[in-house]
C-alpha cells in the first residue's frame, strides 16, 4: 500500500522519447478476472495481470472470502473459486488501499451473500463517497453502516435471498454498473441496470465469458440470477489508462517516436486515441487483432504539432481516468482546448479537475477551471517555465500526468509524492528512463 514517507520525483526529457513500451496488464480487467475467477467453478488461468497495489487488495480481499490464489514463477496466476454464492465470512475488515474499483465492485459482490465484511482504505480511498453503491444495493436488501457521509471504513452486511432491482444509472459510472451486476449474479430472477450513457463494457464481457445469462438490448443491461459460473483462461491486454501516459509524452517531446505494445483498445476505453487524433497526434494502430475478447493493436506514436478542440463531451466516459493526462496534451497545444462534461473527475482518488487545475497553474499553464473540466489555453509547443513543486493529493494519474507535464518543462515541475503511482503502473519510472527522459529522486 502507499508508504508514509512522500517521495518526492521530478522527470526530464532532455532528448527524444524512442523505444518500445510494454505496458502493464488493464487494470479495470485484472480486477474482474480475479473477481469472477473466485466466484466461478474450477481453476481460472489469468496471463498479464497487472501486479499493482489495487490489483493486489482485490487478490488479497478475494482470499479472505475463501478464494484460493497464487502466483506461479513464470507470472500465471490461478484462482480457484467457491462458486457463486460461496463467499465466505472474512476473518477481518478487507483493506482496499487505494482502490475505489476494488471497494465498489467488492461491495457489490458481498451486497447478495449472507456474510458481513468491513471495507477500510488509505486516506484517499477513505475520502471518496460511496453512496453510489450504498443506495442501489440498499434497494436489493443488504445494509450499510458508513463512516459521515458514505464513505470508508464501511460494513456492509449482506443478504441472501437479494431483491432483484431495475436501476437506471443516475450518473455514467461502470462501477455503479458492474457493483448492481455482481450483486444481481447471487440473486433470484432478474437484476437490470439502465445506462443512458455507455459506460467501459469490461464486466458485461466477462461475465458472458464465465458463462453468465447477460443481455444487453437499448442500454437496458440484464442478468439472470442464482448463475453457475465456469472457469476461463483470461490474457489481459495493456492497459490503455497506462498507454495514455506515453502517448502524450511522445505526442509533446520534439522528435519522439516510440511504439506501446499490446494495447487494449476496447471502444468503450478508447476515448482519448480519439480525442488527441482530433487535436493532431500521430497515432498509427499496428497488428489489430482480437485476444481474449478485446480488441488489442500495437501503437507507434511520432511527435506532433497539436492543435486544441472542443473534447466531445460524449467520449467523456470512455476516457474518464485519462482526463488529467489529456489536460497535458492541451496545455502544448495550439489554441484553446475545452474539455467538459467530466463531473466524474471530482469523486476520484482525489478531485482530478481541481488538483490539475492547480498543478498546471503553478507549472504556468493558462486554465480556467468548470465544475465539470477545464478551459486549457494551449502553448502552442512552447515548454511550460516548470520550477515548482506541486502537489499529486495521494493521487496516481496526477502524479504521472504531471510527470509527463515535466518532460516538457523549462525547469523540474517536482511531484510532491510519486509514490501512489505503485498502485497503478510499478513500472512507470523505469519506463521513463527506459525511453531516454531522466527521472530524479528528490530530497532523499
Amino acid at each position: 500500500m502507499h508508504t508514509p514517507h512522500p517521495a518526492p520525483l521530478a522527470i526530464a526529457a532532455p532528448v527524444p522519447l524512442r523505444g518500445t513500451v510494454t505496458v502493464p496488464g488493464d487494470k479495470s480487467i485484472s480486477h474482474r478476472s480475479l473477481m469472477l475467477g473466485s466466484i466461478a467453478v474450477g481453476e481460472t488461468r489469468i496471463q498479464g495481470l497487472l501486479e499493482g497495489e489495487d490489483v493486489l487488495a482485490t487478490a488479497t480481499a478475494m482470499r479472505a472470502m475463501g478464494a484460493t490464489i497464487e502466483r506461479d514463477a513464470d507470472g500465471l496466476w490461478r484462482v480457484n473459486g467457491v462458486g457463486v454464492g460461496g463467499l465466505l465470512q472474512p476473518a477481518g475488515a478487507l483493506e482496499m488501499g487505494n482502490s475505489g474499483t476494488s471497494t465498489r465492485l467488492l461491495i457489490g459482490l458481498v451486497a447478495s451473500h449472507p456474510i458481513t465484511a468491513t471495507f477500510t482504505g488509505d486516506a484517499s480511498l477513505s475520502a471518496r463517497p460511496m453512496g453510489r453503491v450504498i443506495d442501489p444495493l440498499s434497494r436489493m436488501g443488504a445494509d450499510f453502516t458508513a463512516s459521515p457521509g458514505g464513505r470508508l471504513p464501511l460494513m456492509v452486511r449482506g443478504i441472501c435471498p437479494a431483491v432483484p432491482i431495475t436501476y437506471e444509472l443516475p450518473v455514467a459510472s461502470a462501477q455503479v454498473k458492474s457493483a448492481v451486476l455482481l450483486a444481481g449474479l447471487n440473486a433470484p430472477g432478474i437484476t437490470r441496470v439502465i445506462e443512458r450513457v455507455p459506460t467501459r463494457d469490461h464486466s458485461e464481457r466477462m461475465l458472458r465469458g464465465f458463462g453468465a445469462e447477460l443481455t444487453v438490448e437499448d442500454g437496458v443491461i440484464s442478468i439472470a440470477g442464482e448463475a453457475e459460473l465456469t472457469a476461463q483462461d483470461i490474457v489481459v491486454p495493456g492497459d490503455p489508462s497506462s498507454a495514455a501516459f506515453w502517448m502524450v509524452a511522445a505526442s509533446i517531446v520534439p522528435g519522439s517516436d516510440i511504439v506501446i505494445r499490446n494495447v487494449g483498445l476496447n471502444p468503450t476505453r478508447a476515448g482519448l486515441v480519439t480525442a488527441l487524433r482530433l487535436m493532431g497526434a500521430d497515432i498509427t494502430e499496428q497488428d489489430a487483432r482480437t485476444v481474449g475478447g478485446e480488441p488489442v493493436a500495437d501503437l507507434r506514436v511520432r511527435h506532433a504539432a497539436l492543435t486544441g478542440i472542443e473534447v466531445p463531451p460524449e467520449l467523456a466516459p470512455s476516457m474518464i481516468d485519462e482526463y488529467p493526462v489529456l489536460f497535458v496534451a492541451a496545455t502544448f497545444a495550439a489554441g484553446r482546448t475545452v474539455a467538459r462534461g467530466a463531473e466524474e473527475l471530482r469523486v476520484k482518488e482525489s478531485d482530478r479537475i481541481a488538483v490539475m487545475a492547480a498543478a498546471l497553474t503553478a507549472a504556468g499553464a493558462a486554465i480556467t477551471e468548470h465544475p465539470d473540466g477545464l478551459t486549457i489555453e494551449g502553448r502552442g509547443g512552447d515548454p511550460l517555465p516548470g520550477g515548482v513543486r506541486i502537489a499529486s493529493s495521494l493521487d496516481h494519474r496526477i502524479a504521472m500526468s504531471m510527470g509527463v507535464a515535466s518532460m516538457r518543462a523549462t525547469r523540474p515541475i517536482e511531484i510532491d509524492d510519486a509514490a501512489p503511482i505503485a498502485t497503478s503502473y510499478p513500472d512507470f519510472i523505469a519506463t521513463a528512463a527506459a525511453l531516454g527522459a531522466e527521472p530524479t529522486w528528490l530530497d532523499r
